[in-house]
């Protein structure tokens, strides 16, 4: 007789897949693995009306995918013999959605509170592959995420950009070449003032906004010095000396990466007061910041972000959820786009990510953008934000092949996901994924009804019996 315990654990198992993704937008769904193929796989995605966001609308356009690379877009493309064709007729493709400011795929929680400055800590250290936001995420049309750190430190951890490549390890889901980074805060959360400290624990520092700016001003000054020593020591060196290296310091490293322009700065800010800090301390120091997070207050400072070319990924319209909130408005995304800031909507929640094509779409209401400039919101920008636009963020030869076909237009509440490819390859197909809930279900009865019979056939002495 079979195992009861085994088929307990089996339908375990299934109760999970059917969770493994509440991914799109109507309840639970099971996971799917990518097409797969070789590098030399060739799709065409025939008859839709591209939005390529950077060279305008196509209509009635057709693009080639060969090898995981856009390499052809326009009208009247022949397929080439044995290329795998998608019919697209009345629909839209679009490039891939990037989010740059994600907490999704991480193990072990998003913050390591203890110290004010945790540079050494890495998030690509702890990313959780089998998270089931990653799949939901990619329902929605996301296919490149920045993963960051949480903000309960002035100088947090260092960041990871992934392809949302559901079915791959942690490893292969990282963005290959994408430029590092490391995450800062201002405000409310590193000073703790929104945090109660359990009884007995004594506050850390810093507690107040002063002594952020402090904290990150003494943490550049050290690494500094560090930097210094360490260019002694190659310069001492090359001349011959036999000379002992400076003792590595893993918390001072990054930071030396971001004075040598080689490891980009995600600033959590809020307040106006607080943006124009962090630019000029970060101009006394010799590096720019590359993006101000939520930056809800960024309106008042535009111009000063503009100069100092800093990017803003902001909401496009959360408000008065805390005091620093308080001053947002909705038309701050339009206003600071046309003051010269390069600035990109982001989701800061896996549940809001799935629908980030909607978030861009209000700021056509709310500041009277275009429509390619509301979809750069979402993916040509924040391409630019984490310097991967060369690869991703727009429908040009050349370019990865992260592309998503929706029913409808994008910026529409009724359309609705149906493809997600990327790299050329199909990790989401709204179709497939309908199917498989039906086939989860059936098996989950058929567990159910063998789990109960075998609970009504008692073994010895009342058990239910069990394999030798």
């Amino acid at each position: 007789m079979r195992d009861a315990r085994s088929m307990a654990m089996r339908m375990w198992s299934l109760l999970v897949s059917g969770l493994v993704l509440g991914a799109s937008l109507s309840g639970p769904v099971s996971a799917q693995a990518p097409s797969g193929g070789s590098g030399d796989d060739v799709t065409l995605i025939r008859g839709g009306t591209i939005l390529t966001v950077t060279r305008g609308r196509i209509e009635n356009g057709s693009i080639l995918i060969r090898g995981g690379k856009i390499a052809a877009v326009g009208r009247d493309i022949e397929a080439p013999p044995g290329a795998k064709v998608i019919e697209a007729r009345g629909k839209y493709i679009m490039p891939g959605i990037i989010d740059c400011h994600s907490h999704i795929a991480i193990d072990g929680g998003v913050n390591e509170g203890t110290l004010s400055v945790t540079s050494m800590v890495r998030i690509e250290d702890v990313l959780d592959p089998t998270d089931i936001n990653i799949y939901r995420d990619l329902a929605g049309g996301v296919t490149t995420a920045n993963i960051l750190h949480g903000s309960a430190n002035a100088i947090g951890g260092q960041n990871a950009v992934i392809k949302l490549r559901w079915g791959k390890t942690a490893r292969e889901m990282l963005f290959e070449g994408a430029m590092p980074g490391i995450k800062f805060a201002l405000g409310e959360n590193p000073k703790r003032s929104n945090f109660t400290p359990p009884p007995g624990t004594p506050r850390r520092y810093p507690a107040t906004r002063l002594g952020v700016e402090y904290t990150i001003r003494e943490a550049f000054t050290q690494a500094r010095n560090y930097m210094r020593q360490w260019e002694e020591y190659e310069r001492r060196k090359r001349a011959g000396e036999n000379v002992v290296p400076p003792r590595r310091d893993l918390k001072l490293e990054p930071l030396v990466e971001v004075l040598q322009g080689k490891r980009l700065v995600h600033a959590h800010a809020y307040r106006a007061d607080e943006i124009l800090m962090l630019i000029r301390l970060a101009e006394e120091f010799g590096f720019k910041v590359a993006t101000f997070q939520h930056v809800l207050e960024g309106y008042k400072v535009a111009r000063e972000l503009a100069a100092h070319g800093a990017g803003a990924s902001t909401f496009s319209d959360w408000w008065a959820y805390k005091v620093e909130a308080y001053d947002a408005i909705p038309y701050n995304g339009a206003i600071m786009a046309r003051k010269g800031v390069i600035v990109s909507f982001n989701s800061d929640s896996a549940e809001l990510a799935r629908r980030l094509n909607l978030e861009a779409a209000k700021a056509m209401k709310y500041g009277g953008l275009s429509e390619d400039e509301a979809l750069a919101l979402i993916t040509i920008n924040p391409a630019k934000q984490l310097r991967i636009d060369h690869r991703v963020g727009s429908i040009e030869v050349g370019k990865d092949a992260d592309l998503v076909i929706y029913s409808g237009h994008p910026l529409s509440v009724y359309s609705i996901v149906e493809k997600v490819f990327i790299d050329g390859q199909l990790y989401f197909d709204r179709e497939a994924d309908l199917a498989r809930r039906a086939e989860i279900q059936k098996e989950k009865e058929a567990l159910k009804a063998r789990e109960r019979s075998a609970e009504r056939r008692p073994g010895p002495r009342g058990r239910p019996p069990e394999e030798p």
